[in-house]
């Protein structure tokens, strides 16, 4: 059942996303489409509700208990970013805003924006962190609850291989070519942003 719902999240997510977007831009309803954005964290309440109530109901704790508390997490660190950059392409191919700027693609530029987006995987990192240990604290049986143990080290692996990643940025930059520069200037990234 868990697992189930995880896809209908997902799915609900991506709807919602696509119904906020197009009633804001398409049907030019600016406030509808933001209301509609602003009902996607209820997936993420629904789905923890869900899980609260299998294991209150008895469920065995198991891989679909700690696969829904990183599902949670990932959305809570990365949903936000991902919103505004679906947000930043649909206003300029359906709103006439212009092309959004991408990130920067070399040097310490680059490592910055490496770090904040491995910030959110931190972020969710923690998110699952503290819904699964209080799931095992909920069902209180240590010998049922490896499961759930197990996923708390799955989202800090995954958090320290990213966060090497992110790391390497800055270690080894990577060069622009020459007469490009590394990154755009203040002047440009505030003009582009304004509008």
């Amino acid at each position: 059942m868990i697992v189930a719902l995880i896809a209908a999240c997902e799915i609900g997510f991506w709807v919602l996303l696509a119904a906020g977007l197009a009633t804001r831009y398409l049907l030019k309803m600016p406030r509808t489409g933001l209301a509609l954005l602003l009902c996607e964290p209820l997936l993420e309440v629904v789905l923890l509700v869900a899980t609260a109530l299998d294991l209150k109901n008895g469920a065995e704790p198991n891989w679909t208990h700690g696969l829904a508390a990183l599902y949670i997490g990932y959305t809570v660190g990365h949903g936000h970013r991902t919103v505004k950059w679906l947000d930043g392409h649909a206003a300029h191919r359906l709103g006439g805003a212009p092309k959004p700027i991408g990130p920067p693609r070399y040097g310490m530029a680059r490592a910055r924006h490496e770090g904040r987006v491995w910030l959110g995987t931190l972020t969710g990192a923690v998110v699952a962190t503290v819904l699964l240990q209080l799931a095992i604290w909920y069902v209180d049986d240590p010998s049922r609850v490896t499961s759930l143990e197990n996923w708390r080290w799955v989202a800090w692996r995954t958090a320290g291989i990213h966060g090497l990643i992110a790391l390497s940025y800055a270690i080894w930059p990577r060069k622009a070519p020459a007469g490009e520069p590394e990154e755009r200037p203040a002047k440009e990234r505030v003009a582009r942003g304004k509008n």
